[in-house]
């Protein structure tokens, strides 16, 4: 009786960060393969050989958090000799960011060079830039092409982008969120500022791309629970202390500043107004 064939090693599923731009998705292993959270790894996707970062196995809840995700193949963590390459396509990217630069000046293109991806398998060299409006870059394109002899990518990109490629640390001490934790740009306005009563001055309110703060979306659904839990300003209230008009709300604290019949202005807890008039 023939033996009964070896099984085949299973094979696992990470979600990775990879990419300059900080893309995410679902990779899975050869068989028998394996990895753990923080390994540098390589991995196939539609691009190319890239660079990534294994975030945590995957789960149906960790998938669903992905707005867009990603997928290939994680080919393998990489080893010492990928961790060289890895610094040398460093060395690599940095001249062909100045080459880059002298070329855009030589074809006087109105365009800011930002970044550049040399993808790990060498399948594609990717220049990020900013430009207030669409240019026409397909000279430029050929000249690069001739230049680093390699297929060229040239994606425009606007100013939350480029914090995502560049900036490094927030106000708050800690790494910019839209470089780390963020898989969208949420969109933040003025009227978020004013209802978490946060200073209006721009300079303290707008992050390193120079537009309002990711950390002010964060926390918006939050405050607009507690507010529509809480009697509006100019609203009348009875309370155990008597009769007045809301004056001001202190959203967090879950407080009123109450202005009574008497003429006294107290701070007043949320729960301690018995009814709306």
């Amino acid at each position: 009786m023939a033996p009964p064939p070896p099984a085949v090693p299973p094979t696992q599923t990470y979600i990775v960060r990879h990419g300059a731009m900080r893309f995410l998705g679902a990779f899975t292993t050869q068989p028998g393969g394996s990895a753990r959270r923080g390994d540098t790894a390589i991995v196939r996707t539609d691009r190319g050989q890239e660079v990534g970062e294994v975030l945590c196995p995957v789960t149906p809840p960790a998938l669903a958090a992905l707005p867009d995700p990603t997928g290939g193949e994680l080919l393998r963590v990489a080893a010492p000799e990928d961790h060289l390459k890895i610094a040398h396509l460093k060395e690599v990217e940095r001249r062909q960011f100045a080459a880059g630069e002298k070329l855009i000046a030589a074809h006087r293109l109105p365009m800011q060079l930002v970044e550049v991806e040399h993808l790990f398998g060498g399948e594609r060299v990717v220049f990020y830039f900013l430009a207030e409006h669409r240019v026409d870059f397909r000279e430029l394109v050929r000249s690069m092409a001739r230049e680093f002899h390699t297929r060229i990518e040239l994606r425009q990109i606007g100013v939350r982008d480029e914090a995502k490629l560049k900036a490094d640390y927030g106000d708050c001490g800690k790494p910019v969120c839209c470089n780390t934790h963020m898989a969208v740009m949420p969109p933040v306005s003025m009227r978020m500022a004013k209802l978490q009563k946060s200073t209006l001055d721009p300079a303290k309110i707008s992050g390193r791309c120079g537009r309002l703060k990711c950390c002010l979306r964060f926390e918006q659904d939050v405050y607009e629970e507690f507010v529509r839990e809480l009697p509006p300003v100019g609203s009348r209230v009875l309370t155990a202390k008597g009769q007045g008009r809301v004056l001001h709300q202190e959203i967090l604290a879950r407080r009123l500043l109450v202005e009574f019949e008497d003429g006294r202005r107290l701070p007043v807890p949320a729960a301690d107004v018995l009814t709306r008039l």
